[in-house]
């Protein structure tokens, strides 16, 4: 008996063929497209924008003038580079209180103990109010006449302090209101890394005699390194961002913007304030290459400890 020749099947279509080996990009094609609509185009519209002397109006006719804004900007000895100094100092002391408060209590909490829960439901609590509410009611605590802040102070007889208006506290204010909003979620981050570390290290050197500072030291930091340089990552270029709760204090006792003019604030002002749009753009690029340059040393180091 004759075999019956089986059903040969229909070539595959070229089109199927080019899905099929390019179907990781074709799923991936939406998100890359979302991505660019929300982060590319802007940027590079921003970019355009700062290579031209746009101003007045977003419809205004403008000219391209090249690097020369980026010139004018970089030469601003009044305006600008105090703003990148504040920057600076506002990230780099709200961090260093962040990380070392944050891991206070991360070690604080990392051993089981009577009421622990809501020990840390109480720490999260700041992290469930947005910025700017904080800052209003911050900005209210620190009012110069019915704030609470200078009540309190009045009790013991000092005198009522400009908190957020006066040029050598409102930086430092502000500071503060960060460092209590945002401790708890450096505290978040590295209570999970120190939850995820084996206990025998730890366990080996309390055995050899060691101290609670030198295991700290020697065997607990080593091994928490990647996970602390995250934090700083994730919180240090979030702090050099900061902006809401320095708009939020501004105000009624909040004094003007100059004692706490970053250089988020500073381009907000050239925007909004005196509508340079073309300088602006300058400075929130000459920004972006800042915090860009920050998060690829800090995503090195992390490697490099990895």
């Amino acid at each position: 008996m004759a075999a019956v020749p089986r059903a040969t099947m229909p070539d595959t279509p070229a089109w199927a063929q080019w899905a099929n080996n390019h179907r990781k990009w074709i799923f991936a094609a939406p998100a890359m497209a979302f991505v660019a609509a929300l982060i590319v185009f802007p940027l590079a519209w921003t970019v355009y924008l700062s290579l031209t002397d746009a101003e007045g109006s977003v419809r205004a006719d403008s000219s391209f003038v090249g690097l020369e804004n980026y010139g004018t900007v970089l030469a601003d000895t009044d305006r600008f580079w105090p703003a990148v100094l504040r920057t600076v100092e506002f990230t780099g002391v709200a961090l260093l209180f962040e990380v070392a408060l944050g891991m206070a209590i991360a070690l604080l909490l990392w051993r089981p103990f009577r009421g622990e829960r809501w020990v840390r439901v109480a720490i999260l609590m700041p992290l469930v109010a947005t910025p700017v509410a904080v800052g209003m009611m911050w900005r209210l605590i620190f009012d110069p006449n019915i704030g609470l802040a200078n009540q309190l102070l009045g009790f013991v007889g000092i005198a009522p302090q400009p908190w957020l208006a006066g040029p050598n506290s409102a930086l430092p204010t502000t500071m503060f209101i960060d460092i209590w909003q945002w401790t708890p979620m450096v505290t978040l981050i590295l209570l999970a890394g120190l939850t995820s570390l084996s206990n025998e290290p730890d366990e080996a050197a309390r055995i050899d005699g060691a101290s609670a500072w030198q295991r700290f030291r020697h065997v607990t930091l080593p091994l928490l390194m990647p996970t602390l340089i995250v934090a700083i990552l994730l919180r240090g270029i979030d702090a050099l961002k900061t902006f809401d709760i320095l708009y939020a204090t501004k105000g009624k006792g909040g004094g003007s913007f100059h004692e706490v003019e970053t250089l988020n604030v500073y381009a907000y002002g050239l925007s909004f304030d005196y509508n340079e749009y073309g300088i602006s753009s300058t400075v929130l690029i000459i920004f972006f290459l800042i915090i860009v340059g920050s998060m690829w040393a800090l995503t090195r180091r992390r490697k490099g400890v990895a």
